[in-house]
């Protein structure tokens, strides 16, 4: 009886461990599983919207749910591409010193540097329209404000030059209609084009009007591309000052006539072909004509 109870009590033990040991370790696989999906997670799929946007002084309506939806887009779009916005930063150095210093001598919200970022991504791109340069111009729009566009000079290539221009068409635009978000939506869809939409729409704030995609998502797009560059550390997209891209130190020479050979010119001041190309971008062929109504051409070479 002694040994017959000692047997069934062994059987006993043996299901109760055949029955426990399965559990136990399903326990410890889940651990590890749940262990191993926080490991997977994208961080992208941490981050949230911001709680505040704006643009010129001017809030964004993240409380209007299309509207955020519509911000949202921006958000995850554009910190899909992180090396996109660490090439905006590190050309910010070369050329948001200039724009500051032309947007504060205009009297322009400093917000409106972000719009190049936005049209060029700080890049002397020409787009499939034939737009040119860091704020793409179009021939028609360039030349109706002050910039020489031809086979051998392009000002929409002019840092300077095609900044005075683009925040004299800003500026336009928002005595036109109104609000800094309202210019830079004529900036995109044309300020006539944009005064059509307010007055049929009888409405005179971006955010409620109903326009096409293109032009629905630009302030948004430049609200995000402004919130990331300035916040890029929160997500992780470190560039230090020291590796952003300076502006050269230059001198300007005065060139009141025609230069035909543009190698020669450079060798005489002091400087190279390459160089007078690089730093003056407007100058598309091997030489320039003479410059116009009396003018000079100021010819950046390094200092």
């Amino acid at each position: 009886m002694h040994k017959l109870h000692h047997r069934l009590a062994l059987c006993i033990a043996t299901i109760c461990l055949a029955v426990v040991l399965p559990a136990c370790g399903d326990t410890a696989q889940g651990r590890a599983d749940e262990t191993k999906r926080s490991s997977d997670t994208l961080a992208i799929s941490t981050w949230k919207l911001p709680k505040e946007l704006s643009f010129c002084g001017e809030r964004v309506p993240l409380e209007i749910p299309e509207v955020r939806e519509r911000a949202e887009r921006e958000f995850y779009i554009n910190l899909q591409t992180p090396g996109q916005i660490i090439l905006y930063i590190k050309r910010s150095g070369r050329y948001f010193p200039t724009f500051e210093k032309l947007l504060k001598e205009a009297g322009g919200p400093e917000d409106l540097k972000y719009l190049s970022v936005a049209e060029s991504a700080l890049f002397m791109a020409r787009s499939p329209k034939d737009a040119v340069g860091l704020w793409q111009f179009i021939p028609g729009t360039g030349r109706a404000y002050g910039l020489t566009i031809n086979d051998e000079v392009d000002e929409r290539r002019n840092v300077a030059k095609s900044t005075k221009a683009a925040i004299a068409y800003l500026r336009a635009g928002r005595d036109a209609n109104g609000s800094w978000s309202n210019a830079a939506a004529g900036y995109n869809m044309g300020h006539e084009n944009l005064s059509g939409n307010v007055k049929f729409q009888q409405k005179e704030d971006y955010y409620d009007l109903f326009l096409n995609e293109e032009t629905s998502r630009y302030i948004l797009r430049i609200a995000m591309i402004k919130h990331l560059m300035e916040h890029a550390h929160e997500y992780g997209i470190i560039v230090p000052k020291s590796e952003r891209y300076d502006e050269p130190p230059t001198r300007i020479i005065r060139e009141n006539g025609a230069v035909s050979n543009l190698t020669q010119w450079a060798i005489a001041n002091g400087t190279t072909y390459k160089d007078v190309k690089l730093l003056n971008p407007w100058i598309l062929g091997r030489g320039i004509p003479a410059p116009m109504n009396g003018k000079a051409w100021e010819i950046q070479i390094p200092r």
